[in-house]
């Protein structure tokens, strides 16, 4: 039996789709029967043949990682365990919240597997949790380095990774995956991909910036090809190509019959909307759209490696191209 924590966001669902055509005994553990019926609206969209049995075949725990109780459950009779469950927020005033979910979850996690006596863990981590320095390739040797801007969200990746080597010296074996932004099929409205609702709607500007993509199905594909392999005490970066946000805003543009962008966003206004949005956040309650870190990311030239894990698996990433009309061709969201 295999255990996926988080199989309702967008890479769990992607995990759980490739899975069902790999393995019999599934088991999700979920907190919401909205994001239930999504996965499930997922699988028919995705595979229209034979969505609905694969979609079926799956076995439904409700709980929750910081729950411990609710975990016993999930984790009785299972083998080999996806934990893809986790909090993703560039608001620093999340801390406490992002701690409690990423940090203390897995822990939770990490300590069930001991418990019940898992046989191996992949755990998904963030490129937000490799170090190095600004003006190098960051690659898994990257040293981390605690700074003055570094958000709450990668110190809480970085500890939650610690907690897996934990895991690690206690006898558990165990892979982690660094995943860069990630696009796929899914709800628009959700994570990276409200960035294609962005460009639905139009949108002329654009940030210099230079990150990493990669598509849910790569990262997918390499976290069971690891799971099913003999490494183990390793963690690999998943991206499938670094670019400039401009050619990935434009590919998205052009995919979707908009403009392209057309204006450079300079870097003043940028500072001046992040702080504008938090204090709107502060009255409405809402989770502002841009702040500080996101700002610092759009406008940050980063280099990443992928060579380890296409030299450990001999994988090899789709295109951007494909990645993006694959998101598109499978949006769900209110339009559906």
């Amino acid at each position: 039996m295999i255990l996926v924590t988080g199989g309702t966001g967008l890479l769990g669902s992607h995990v759980v789709l490739e899975l069902t055509l790999r393995e019999d005994l599934i088991r999700l553990l979920y907190r919401s029967e909205k994001k239930r019926s999504e996965l499930k609206r997922l699988f028919l969209a995705v595979d229209p043949t034979n969505g609905l049995q694969r979609f079926e075949r799956i076995e439904w725990v409700l709980g929750d990682i910081t729950d411990i109780p609710s975990l016993a459950d999930a984790f009785r009779g299972v083998t080999h365990v996806y934990h893809c469950a986790g909090l993703v927020s560039f608001n620093n005033l999340r801390h406490a919240e992002l701690f409690k979910i990423n940090r203390e979850g897995t822990a939770n996690v990490v300590n069930s597997c001991l418990d019940y006596g898992i046989k191996k863990l992949c755990y998904v981590s963030s490129t937000a949790a490799i170090g190095g320095q600004a003006t190098e390739i960051k690659t898994e040797k990257s040293v981390w380095k605690q700074g003055l801007t570094t958000s709450a969200y990668a110190l809480s990746k970085y500890a939650a990774e610690r907690e897996v080597w934990r895991a690690k010296e206690e006898g558990l074996d165990v892979v982690i995956v660094n995943p860069s932004v990630i696009f796929g099929a899914g709800n628009w409205n959700d994570s990276s991909l409200t960035i294609f609702k962005t460009v639905s709607k139009g949108l002329s500007f654009y940030t210099p910036g230079v990150n990493g993509f990669v598509d849910a199905r790569d990262v997918a594909d390499i976290m069971i090809d690891l799971m099913q392999s003999t490494i183990t005490g390793e963690r690999f970066l998943c991206v499938g190509q670094t670019l400039p946000f401009k050619d990935v805003l434009d590919e998205i543009a052009l995919q979707l019959g908009r403009n392209r962008t057309r204006w450079k966003a300079p870097r003043w206004a940028s500072e001046v909307l992040w702080r504008l949005n938090w204090l709107s956040s502060l009255m409405t309650g809402k989770d502002p759209v841009f702040t500080k870190n996101s700002v610092k990311s759009a406008y940050s030239k980063v280099q990443f490696s992928n060579e380890k894990v296409k030299s450990a698996l001999g994988y090899q990433f789709r295109s951007i191209t494909d990645t993006i009309a694959f998101t598109v061709k499978h949006r769900l969201d209110e339009t559906n």
